[in-house]
């Protein structure tokens, strides 16, 4: 016998409410995934207990951008069938709008912080630790890229240093080369510069008996000090040793 039709009216028996409010909460969640993977189709799903208890579905997307587009379209949609006389109301659902983001995006950012946890549940953490994965990963991602590129330059710089070294390294041989070969040209000029003219050739000349005897005779200038001899008597051995020449060529004189 088949079941009979469910009257839907509000199920008074507390414990029987919550048995059915988690089958058919459990039932929609299913389906909205099935639509999403059968059809591919965005879908958000919101659904608060009678405790006020929060329970969302969402497709990769994000919540916050299906409900973004959501209000823009609706938005655009209450724009061309509104009159002109609710302009101001529709400001004051757009400051509303605005004023539930801010405060959306206030509370993911103390989420994002560590913050304010106490009242997530373990499937809001899980979410949230898989969220924060997925930015660790694009930021790993883009470091590696920074530091790849920032080595590739590096290398680039030195691969350009050590050939602009090279370039620098043979034009110094070249002109140590060149300077050498300076140097020793200036060396064989000097060399050439600086050798002495051969001795004139000495003329034999015939001299006058007269003036070989006029030439002084060798004699021996006792000059030297020692220390145990008297001043006085070496300066009067000494005047005359010299007197000697002088009395020899008197004599030659009176020879002649």
């Amino acid at each position: 016998m088949g079941r009979g039709r469910v009257q839907l009216k509000r199920i008074e028996n507390k414990i029987n409410r919550q048995v059915t409010f988690s089958k058919r909460r459990a039932g929609l969640l299913k389906k909205a995934h099935e639509i999403s993977v059968l059809c591919d189709a965005e879908v958000a799903l919101v659904v608060f207990s009678h405790k006020g208890k929060l329970f969302e579905y969402s497709t990769d997307s994000c919540m916050e951008k299906i409900l973004e587009r959501y209000e823009r379209y609706s938005y655009a949609e209450r724009q061309l069938i509104a009159p002109e006389s609710d302009v101001n109301t529709n400001w004051s659902m757009e400051y509303n709008r605005l004023k539930a983001k801010i405060e959306l995006l206030e509370r993911n950012q103390r989420h994002y912080l560590g913050e304010d946890l106490n009242a997530m549940s373990p499937k809001e953490l899980q979410n949230l630790e898989q969220q924060l994965d997925t930015a660790l990963k694009h930021i790993r991602t883009r470091k590696n890229q920074l530091m790849y590129e920032s080595i590739n330059e590096l290398q680039r710089k030195e691969k350009a240093i050590q050939e602009q070294n090279s370039m620098l390294s043979k034009q110094i041989k070249e002109r140590e080369k060149i300077l050498r070969a300076q140097q020793e040209q200036w060396d064989q000029q000097n060399h050439g510069h600086n050798m002495p003219p051969p001795p004139p050739p000495q003329q034999h000349q015939i001299q006058h008996p007269y003036m070989l005897s006029h030439q002084p005779s060798p004699f021996l200038n006792m000059g030297g000090l020692y220390q145990e001899e008297d001043p006085m008597a070496m300066r009067r051995n000494d005047l005359e040793l010299t007197l000697e020449p002088v009395y020899n060529c008197n004599l030659g004189c009176f020879a002649a």
